[in-house]
């Protein structure tokens, strides 16, 4: 069992930055690839950023390229999301996502039901 906790949400004015914590209580957490994904009221969850167990190569979704940097720190059992340039649609609850190296993840990272773990979100509002 592996259980995810994100701080560091909170509330910016547009242009402000925001780091995203995920710490990871449980198994080996190097052994997990990690994700971030966020839904905004009334609607889907969207992804946001992966980044693979063992290469450490990351993946972002178009909306956050060149703004967003995700990273993680397997000593700390910690990833991190770095959002800077913030915009008022980036005004959602994140969560981080923990997914065994499986067929389906390494295929396609974007799926929530390709993850195995979950956190409990935290907010993040931009404001105009």
């Amino acid at each position: 069992q592996v259980q995810l906790v994100e701080s560091g949400g909170g509330m910016v004015p547009a242009g402000g930055s925001l780091r995203l914590s995920c710490a990871s209580y449980g198994r080996t957490f190097s052994n997990y690839a990690m994700g971030w994904f966020r839904q905004a009221p009334g609607k889907e969850r969207e992804f946001v950023a992966h980044i693979r167990a063992n290469s450490g190569t990351r993946y972002y979704a178009d909306s956050v390229k060149g703004r967003f940097i995700m990273s993680r720190d397997n000593a700390k059992n910690t990833a991190y999301l770095q959002m800077n340039t913030l915009k008022p649609e980036d005004t959602a609850v994140y969560y981080c996502a923990a997914g065994r190296a499986t067929y389906a993840l390494y295929n396609d990272y974007s799926v929530p039901r390709n993850y195995d773990y979950w956190g409990q979100g935290t907010q993040v509002t931009v404001s105009s």
